[in-house]
């Protein structure tokens, strides 16, 4: 009887032990990974997408799925394997413009050398790169709303992590995880009134913009 009651009493506290363990193996787990989220919408074929793909320094490979379909070319409707630094560089910069549960808005994620080439063929002067970041999926181009165009590029080029293009004309920024550079394509009606103003007051010819093409 004793020994029975011992066994009993003995489970007892192994179950309460492991039970803490536990507990402290849950809480210590949360406290030291942080959840990493994502929440978009893409301008082309107005889906959504809300999820978390990271959890600490574990990417989840169903998450890297879903984006990798959500980023596919809209034109092709091909999907690539994303870098998934590309997705730690907008969660940082939602985080720098202190909307880390913001929605971003995606202008164009993936892009096939085919679709690459269509877009460079539609002008001279088209601001696409030949070898773009986005054919090696590495690159996204987006915009935040309620956030303007320079304060979301001002954001991204405080990263280093890549390169940063600002379009004003088309209001977006491009990202990628490729080398540390920046560029702008185009210039707006404002920018080039203020251009004409200051040439005229000074009486000197205004100098031509220099485009550069984006990536």
């Amino acid at each position: 009887m004793k020994r029975s009651i011992g066994l009993c009493l003995g489970a007892a506290l192994a179950a309460v032990f492991l039970s803490a363990g536990t507990a402290s193996a849950k809480d210590a787990d949360a406290g030291t990974n942080d959840v990493y989220r994502l929440h978009m919408f893409h301008t082309h074929t107005g889906e959504k997408l809300d999820v978390v793909y990271r959890i600490g320094d574990r990417y989840l490979p169903e998450a890297i799925d879903k984006l990798n379909h959500f980023l596919r070319d809209h034109r092709t409707q091909a999907e690539s394997q994303y870098d998934p630094r590309e997705f730690d560089l907008l969660h940082a910069i939602m985080e720098k413009l202190g909307r880390p549960n913001g929605e971003i808005d995606i202008v164009c994620g993936y892009r096939t050398p085919w679709s690459n080439h269509f877009l460079r063929s539609r002008s001279t002067d088209s601001g696409v790169a030949k070898n773009s970041q986005h054919v090696q999926a590495k690159a996204i181009d987006i915009r935040v709303p309620g956030v303007s165009t320079a304060k979301l590029r001002d954001a991204a080029l405080s990263l280093h992590a890549g390169g940063v293009g600002y379009y004003p004309v088309n209001q977006f920024v491009h990202v990628d995880v490729g080398p540390v550079r920046e560029w702008r394509y185009g210039t707006t009606r404002k920018s080039k009134m203020r251009s004409v103003a200051r040439s005229t007051r000074h009486r000197v010819r205004p100098r031509a913009t220099t485009v550069v093409s984006g990536e």
